[in-house]
């Protein structure tokens, strides 16, 4: 599985943050975050709540451009060593200089020549903010992913908490994206039920949905997601590490399939979840029969909803069917 060409939609350029990685920069900076590594060298968290503190810790120390510039190499060149050939990265404003735009655009600047670096794959970003910071915050994050958008920006979404606040709190920040020609996505259906990924369809009108596994739950909402294809980036692991299903032969993947709805595979945050884009693979072959030949479609479904442009898409499909 390692070797097949892979297209990957959901990814944390932050979570996806070796832990050795981090735990170098750590003793650099001299800054002492060693409670958040298990004795193994992993993450260490309770919950979901916890990972969310944790995941803030280790960011703690990506204090300028050149860590990110670092941190988008590394974790490139793990994504493309499983065979990924295109990932689009949830980048936040937040972790970059507190959303100001004018350093913003300085980390945007070092993370787009870092990627330029691994020719082996090809990254685009997703400007995301933080559910859990706040409707205020947000509209900072929006600015900032208005006055970047172009070829190498080209999706804005949101990620964090699902429990604080409500969708529509958040739609200043999408419609200035969204008029800023950024196409949408939202995590929900997670941890808010199928109701969170309803929510976010009518106040935030995506054509993506981050995880949306819970919509399985609404009949009415899977032939919605259907009949609008849109599309659920899905992190298989991250949900069964999680607890959102108790195993993967549980999991809702293959009965959204069933059900004409558009999924593609991901890996989230992998590194905090123990998982890489081979592993996914594996797993899925292992739980529910899926062969080259679905393999082959998920990745086709994944291409035709990644937010890049024509011709990027045609140099990526091309790699796909050599």
């Amino acid at each position: 599985m390692r070797e097949l060409p892979k297209v990957e939609l959901h990814l944390h350029l932050e979570g996806a943050a070796p832990p050795a990685f981090i735990r170098g920069l750590a003793q650099e900076k001299r800054i002492d975050i060693s409670g958040i590594f298990t004795e193994d060298g992993g993450y260490a968290y309770r919950d979901f709540n916890h990972f969310l503190e944790v995941y803030e810790a280790a960011c703690s120390v990506l204090t300028g451009p050149e860590e990110f510039a670092r941190l988008t190499r590394a974790v490139l060149e793990e994504s493309a060593s499983h065979g990924v050939v295109y990932t689009e990265a949830f980048l936040s404003p937040d972790f970059c200089g507190g959303a100001d735009k004018g350093a913003w655009q300085e980390y945007l600047a070092a993370m787009e020549e870092a990627a330029a670096s691994v020719p082996e794959i090809t990254l685009r970003g997703i400007v995301t903010c933080i559910r859990h910071f706040g409707p205020e915050q947000a509209r900072k994050v929006a600015a900032c992913a208005a006055d970047t958008a172009d070829d190498f920006i080209v999706g804005f979404g949101m990620g964090g908490a699902e429990d604080v606040g409500a969708p529509a709190d958040y739609k200043w920040s999408f419609d200035c994206a969204r008029e800023a020609g950024l196409q949408i996505t939202t995590h929900a259906g997670e941890w808010g039920g199928a109701k969170s990924v309803r929510d976010s369809i009518e106040a935030l009108d995506p054509v993506r949905i981050g995880h949306g596994v819970q919509a399985i739950d609404d009949p009415a909402l899977c032939d919605l997601l259907a009949e609008r294809k849109i599309t659920l980036e899905v992190c298989p692991g991250s949900n069964v590490f999680l607890g959102v299903y108790p195993r993967l032969d549980k999991h809702p993947i293959e009965r959204l399939r069933e059900r004409g709805v558009k999924v593609t595979v991901s890996t989230d945050d992998p590194p905090f979840f123990r998982t890489t884009m081979t592993r996914e693979y594996e797993a899925l072959a292992r739980t529910f029969g899926y062969d080259e030949a679905v393999f082959a479609e998920l990745n086709q479904t994944a291409l035709d909803a990644a937010f890049c442009d024509a011709a990027t898409k045609e140099t990526i499909r091309k790699r796909l069917n050599p």
